[in-house]
């Protein structure tokens, strides 16, 4: 699974790139982490608001930490 966190770096985006670590590593899931932080290329997805999420090619999350239910339901929890 290819998971990529769009955002510049601020504390939220650490946030979610950590949780969904730990929610990923919790089940047994193997998944390639990517940090996203130039703006050309976050704009390149249409997110507006950061952190972003993007799972396999789509976008699955804008603007703020995800919960760790809705983690669990992208890593097929």
């Amino acid at each position: 699974m290819d998971i990529k966190v769009l955002g510049t770096g601020c504390a939220n985006c650490k946030n979610t790139i950590a949780l969904i670590e730990q929610v990923a590593q919790a089940n047994g899931v193997a998944v390639t982490l990517e940090k996203v932080e130039e703006m050309r290329d976050i704009a390149g997805y249409g997110v507006m608001r950061t952190p972003g999420v993007v799972i396999d090619g789509k976008v699955v999350h804008a603007g703020g930490v995800p919960s760790r239910d809705l983690v669990q339901s992208w890593l097929g929890g």
